[in-house]
């Protein structure tokens, strides 16, 4: 996209801005100034990022000369070739008295309030933007985008920056070469120096002929799922003054919050303590809401705690104040599974649902339940962040979806923090008191957490390369079958998936024994008749180390020594037993030939959960 770089030289002074369209800057300043006033607009248009960058180089000047040669001087130190500026131009537009009609002023600045409206709380590309206003129905907007956004961004109603920003003085000064340079992208925040150098090939931040801008253009690979975040291309951010709602009363009963949703001993009191950090939390005084830091609170729940009915009482205790919430979560699947369990729950609360094709991808909402890659088109929108599963592939160790999801709390708003397996970091801040939490360290039906065993067993790429299943192993699968359980068997490789599960079905002809992965297209049926029972057995990828809960259940994890199966995978996966009060001592067993600290943590991490629900009383 093209832009403008001008001088607005008024009774005032002189100041320097970028404009998508002249016409909106012309009627802005002859509103501002009447006829006093002259613009003095260089000419060519550049790039979007480079007018930007030129705008914030830029001193104010009165001499046109010396703006001219400031001009050229602040284009060289971004990088444009000396011989490119020599024809560079200023040209003057004189102000008139005559500007908007009080009839097209109120048009514009009614169009231009309904586009915040919807804006409110978005970051969008400009294609997004403009897919809004058609949903919408702006029509006015849709014929003549850049006028109100340039409009609405002179007024300071919207704020545009380009999508990838570039830090110069990463690289070698004397340098034009774009390699020299660092590139970040301002939606996901990924960042790196671009390609052409030894060892920086993977950067994230590339370069590209751009149709839009006529040369070559930076944009960003990382989150290009979710359309080109580029240099020359504005994001959209509504500039909505905090309008922070939540106001606790000091003697409210929390209890009220807690009565209505039939929770355990041990949720209520997770969920009671979430729900005092929300009351007392500082940042949600008008006086600190300022404070650029929201606060974090982590709910360490055991696998089957039944997270979901704990964050209940703080979503209704934010919507009862009059704040908008966000669930995040990794996955899609999870996204439709909860979302009519939340309308359920909340009858008189429209909840939004957004992922990847979702239909409600314009629409707002008091709750919005989203995959975590969602919250890359949002900024500061939300009084409550709820992050369920933040160990969880996509999101752990991913810095895009960390820095999306750390985007979107509005000021004055807080983090809730879901998780059974918490990230070491967090681990480390809980055990050093930095961190305010909840450990659930009980399930509902007041049993302990099945202990895994360790199993000695030779590596299946043995056992498959003999054709013999170790006869430890058989017999406890023979014992898990006889008691009437569904058995988990956890391999840490797609390929070993149908060579296992053919050596288990001669091994136990009479069984029914199936296998799945991640690319298994039939997945989902075979987990319904694994759950339904007429699949006894089966051997799967962690792709089930999380969301399937089968009543009466072992979990067997072959090769348990791998490097695919850290501890948080172990915890998981073992979380698949003793899910139910009809069965709540299911079996566990770790078998591989080598014992690893992975194993030894998650060993220690399940025995630890059941101590405290011990010394709490929740184990019976």
């Amino acid at each position: 996209m093209k832009a403008f770089v001008y001088a607005a030289m008024t009774a005032d002074g002189c100041s320097w801005h970028v404009s998508l369209d002249m016409r909106a800057d012309r009627d802005y300043w002859t509103d501002q100034a009447g006829g006093r006033f002259k613009l003095r607009v260089l000419e060519p248009a550049l790039s979007f990022g480079q007018a930007c960058e030129i705008k914030r180089k830029l001193k104010a000047s009165s001499s046109s000369s010396n703006m001219l040669e400031s001009l050229r001087t602040a284009a060289r130190e971004i990088g444009l070739h000396p011989e490119a500026v020599a024809d560079w131009k200023l040209w003057d537009w004189a102000g008139t008295a005559d500007g908007l009609s009080d009839e097209a002023r109120h048009f514009a600045n009614r169009t231009i309030n309904a586009m915040c409206l919807s804006m409110n709380g978005r970051y969008l590309l400009m294609e997004e933007f403009m897919g809004l206003m058609q949903h919408e129905g702006s029509q006015a907007v849709a014929e003549s985008p850049a006028y109100f956004l340039q409009l609405a961004w002179i007024q300071g109603r919207v704020e545009l920056e380009a999508g990838v920003e570039l830090d110069r003085s990463e690289g070698r000064r004397w340098s034009l070469l774009p390699q020299a340079w660092k590139g970040k992208c301002k939606r996901c925040g990924s960042q790196g120096m671009f390609g052409g150098q030894a060892g920086i090939e993977a950067s994230p931040v590339r370069w590209t002929q751009c149709e839009d801008c006529g040369g070559p253009c930076a944009y960003c690979e990382a989150c290009l799922t979710m359309g080109r975040s580029r240099y020359c291309t504005p994001i959209v951010r509504a500039n909505n003054s905090p309008d922070v709602t939540i106001m606790p009363l000091a003697d409210e009963d929390m209890e009220i919050y807690l009565r209505s949703w039939g929770l355990s001993n041990v949720q209520a009191e997770a969920s009671g303590s979430a729900l005092q950090f929300l009351k007392a939390n500082k940042s949600l005084s008008r006086e600190k809401a300022q404070d650029p830091h929201a606060p974090r609170f982590l709910i360490w729940a055991v696998t089957g705690a039944g997270k979901t009915e704990m964050i209940f009482p703080m979503v209704q205790y934010t919507l009862a104040k009059g704040g908008r919430v966000a669930i995040a979560t990794p996955r899609r699947d999870v996204v439709l599974e909860l979302k009519p369990r939340l309308e359920k729950a909340f009858p008189h609360t429209k909840v939004v649902t957004l992922y990847g094709g979702s239909e409600q991808r314009w629409e707002q909402g008091e709750l919005t339940l989203a995959t975590t890659h969602q919250l890359m088109r949002f900024r500061q929108a939300f009084d409550l962040v709820i992050v369920d599963e933040i160990d969880a592939y996509p999101y752990h160790n991913n810095p895009m979806l960390i820095y999306a999801a750390e985007q979107v709390c509005a000021s004055g708003g807080a983090y809730i923090l879901l998780s059974a397996t918490p990230p070491e970091e967090l681990q480390r801040a809980v055990k050093r008191n930095r961190l305010p939490h909840a450990r659930v360290a009980a399930r509902y039906h007041r049993h302990p957490l099945p202990e895994p065993s360790l199993l000695a067993c030779p590596p299946l790429r043995q056992m498959l390369a003999q054709n013999v299943l170790n006869s430890k192993l058989k017999g406890h699968l023979a014992s898990s079958l006889e008691r009437g359980a569904q058995v988990f068997v956890f391999v840490p490789k797609i390929a070993m998936v149908e060579p296992f599960v053919a050596l288990l079905r001669q091994s136990f002809p009479s069984v029914n024994v199936q296998g799945t992965s991640s690319k298994d297209a039939d997945r989902s049926q075979k987990v319904i008749d694994f759950r339904a029972t007429s699949i006894r057995m089966l051997v799967t990828t962690t792709i089930l180390e999380r969301g399937v809960t089968i009543p009466k259940s072992d979990v067997f994890i072959i090769d348990a020594d791998s490097p695919v199966f850290d501890s948080a995978a172990l915890v998981q996966m073992a979380g698949r037993a003793g899910r139910s009060a009809q069965d709540p001592r299911g079996r566990v067993y770790f078998a591989a030939k080598e014992k690893t600290r992975s194993q030894a943590h998650a060993r220690r991490q399940i025995a630890e959960m059941n101590v405290i629900a011990r010394k709490k009383g929740y184990i019976d």
